[in-house]
């Protein structure tokens, strides 16, 4: 018997990328373990605190004495050896047929991710993924998720009502980021069921979009 699909409606979605779009685990397990082990931290620790955050907010997390210059200086470290190994990156299953139909539709979407743009950039086009014309990157915010500021000026970038947003999202810091910015939340993928989102999917094959009256977006999910 097959399952009866919920319908939400929206005016746009905000998209998380990695995770969510980009199933980049792989990168981000060989960087930020390797961290861990040079600063004596558990590895496992750390992937609990550092998926949807940027870098400088799990380190703060995790080294809460250390001054924040320095985390800065090593968040960009950081980020140049993301950026510089893209082995692994592909898309989750269902993103490019997902964003395709956004594209063709010509329905409002933005992505919101905590990386920067050459890693961004870098990782969507190695995972063959449009990159979406507007977008809320590290360098637009002055707060990491879990702060709501991301997907609030997703919001205010497409002139949509954030109550009017659905945010796909995959980590506990992208799910409150959205919740709080009161926008309903569809999770993505095995980390984001433990953290009570709206709607949770596997992945985005189980999404459908289409076009409802008045600039209306109807999402199928499940």
């Amino acid at each position: 018997m097959t399952a009866t699909p919920t319908v939400l409606s929206a005016r746009a979605l905000l998209l998380d990328m990695d995770g969510t779009l980009v199933n980049s685990d792989a990168v981000v397990e060989r960087i930020w373990r390797r961290w861990a082990a040079e600063h004596g931290l558990d590895g496992d620790d750390v992937m609990r605190v550092a998926h949807g955050r940027q870098g400088h907010a799990t380190m703060a997390e995790l080294l809460p004495d250390r001054p924040v210059a320095e985390n800065l200086a090593d968040n960009a470290r950081m980020l140049a050896a993301e950026t510089g190994d893209m082995d692994g990156v592909v898309a989750v299953p269902g993103a490019a047929r997902f964003l395709d139909s956004l594209v063709s539709g010509g329905l409002a979407h933005a992505l919101v991710t905590s990386a920067d743009v050459p890693l961004s950039t870098g990782r969507m086009a190695a995972a063959g993924l449009p990159y979406p014309v507007v977008r809320v990157t590290a360098e637009n915010v002055g707060a990491s998720k879990p702060d709501p500021e991301g997907f609030l000026k997703g919001a205010a970038e497409l002139g949509v009502d954030p109550a009017d947003c659905v945010v796909f999202e995959d980590s506990g810091a992208g799910i409150s980021a959205g919740r709080s910015a009161g926008m309903r939340v569809v999770g993505v993928g095995p980390r984001a069921a433990v953290h009570g989102p709206d709607v949770h999917v596997a992945d985005l094959t189980s999404v459908r979009v289409a076009a409802g009256g008045g600039g209306e977006i109807l999402l199928y999910v499940g």
